[in-house]
């Protein structure tokens, strides 16, 4: 049996394990993580290293490459924001990113901004995720955010 199977799992079980993988990789890092109750704000959940601040994370999944987005209404840009991205690919250990919501404001081919006016799609905060646009994400593992966070709040 291959342990990273995805296939099986439907949107909301992926989504379920992501929230819960980003969680217990920032506790092994030292973070103390608070879950919210409700999740009608768009943040899944509240974390802080030691003396800095509270970052709230919303949590997105996608199997493999292609297009995640948040709604602006609910991910408004601001310094302890974060998207904690999980790509996940058959039989391989979940790709995590970890990436401030100030990221959006320099809108390259990664980072999108659209705003659909005079259409039913609210505006939103996008990221497509293709193999030409992957390098552009290398800056944001979650690795290098974490170890920048932790420095920072030392």
């Amino acid at each position: 049996m291959e342990k990273y199977n995805w296939e099986p799992l439907n949107r909301q079980q992926v989504g379920a394990f992501a929230e819960y993988f980003v969680k217990m990789e920032l506790t092994m890092y030292g973070f103390q993580v608070y879950t919210t109750e409700v999740d009608d704000r768009g943040i899944d959940f509240v974390t802080k290293y030691e003396n800095g601040p509270y970052l709230e994370i919303q949590v997105k999944s996608i199997r493999s490459k292609g297009y995640v987005f948040m709604q602006k209404e609910k991910f408004a840009l601001n310094e302890n924001l974060y998207l904690a991205l999980a790509i996940l690919n058959q039989g391989e250990t979940p790709d995590l990113y970890l990436i401030p919501s100030t990221a959006w404001k320099k809108h390259d081919a990664i980072f999108v901004d659209r705003n659909y006016e005079n259409l039913k799609s609210k505006p939103e905060w996008g990221n497509n995720l293709s193999m030409k646009n992957m390098p552009l994400l290398e800056g944001y593992r979650f690795e290098n955010t974490v170890s920048a966070l932790i420095e920072r709040a030392c």
